[in-house]
């Protein structure tokens, strides 16, 4: 097995044609819109998928199979002189080892989204200058999800794109666009959460997200039974958050993404005992209680 899995890696990481990193797919709602060109709405959807799926993010040489799928669902509540209020939901994945299944990542639904935008004017990305608030969320989000990806493949692997994300963040702090500042009065923004990524106190969190995906998930084809417990563990090192900070931003992040999953590996396959297990995640997720009840 450890032969199998360092072999998948070096394969993953190496073999086949260069590639962007992301295989984004960009859904436009504007359906609260009254006024405006439905072609404008196009237009931006097609510009935004453009700048994500062929801007180069990293300095790594990904390839076809590695590209991380991810949504950017972008929903217009208002329009007017090239001025957009929106929010925006950001969803990836990664393939689990040996297997057709792929397991979420990330799940982020941000409100605090406003932008201009005109048509056929170029998106240019430089993490180091502020050029449009539409560029800098899309630049951060896609350096989170890359980030957060090479997390899940080796422990604190994303730390250098989470590191861009949170440039992106303090450049943009001073814009005057929401979500970027620590002082808009919620700890539920883009600066808390690259923040909190990043912070040491928070390493459980990045820990558990290793945990979880490298030594279980991606064991599942080998010994379900294992695998399990694997991932049954590594939501006791997300608890640690727990102790120093309840109800923490990326707990609830965590959650977010990976309720679902949870019930769907511990209700089914070889049975383990897992009154710990429930009594962990009632604990430190107590708004997924009737999730966790479907946990036997």
């Amino acid at each position: 097995m450890k032969h199998s899995l360092v072999l998948f890696v070096l394969v993953f990481f190496t073999q086949f044609g260069w590639a962007q990193e992301l295989q984004a797919t960009v859904s436009i709602n504007y359906q609260q819109v009254s006024n405006g060109n439905p072609q404008l709405f196009a237009n931006l959807e097609k510009q935004v998928n453009e700048f994500l799926n062929t801007t180069k993010w990293t300095d790594r040489q990904f390839n076809d199979i590695e590209k991380i799928t991810c949504n950017f669902f972008i929903n217009i509540t208002s329009y007017n002189s090239n001025n957009f209020e929106a929010t925006i939901q950001v969803q990836s994945s990664r393939p689990i080892f040996n297997s057709t299944f792929s397991a979420p990542i990330v799940n982020i639904n941000d409100k605090n989204f406003s932008f201009r935008f005109i048509e056929f004017e170029a998106m240019v990305y430089d993490q180091n200058s502020f050029n449009s608030n539409l560029v800098s969320v899309l630049a951060y989000y896609a350096n989170l999800i890359i980030g957060m990806d090479m997390d899940s493949f080796a422990l604190k692997g994303g730390t250098k794109y989470l590191g861009i994300a949170s440039n992106i963040v303090n450049v943009a702090e001073t814009s005057g666009y929401k979500g970027w500042s620590q002082t808009e009065g919620t700890n539920n923004n883009r600066n808390f959460l690259i923040s909190d990524l990043l912070s040491a106190t928070f390493l459980p969190y990045r820990t558990a997200m290793y945990q979880y995906h490298r030594l279980g998930l991606d064991t599942m084809a080998d010994d379900l039974l294992k695998s399990k417990e694997a991932i049954a563990t590594s939501i006791s090192t997300l608890a640690e958050i727990q102790k120093v900070r309840p109800n923490s931003l990326l707990a609830r992040t965590f959650f977010d993404a990976k309720a679902d999953e949870i019930v769907s590996i511990f209700a089914e396959g070889p049975r383990m005992d897992n009154a710990k297990l429930l009594e962990t995640l009632q604990r430190i997720s107590p708004l997924n209680s009737q999730k966790w009840n479907k946990i036997r």
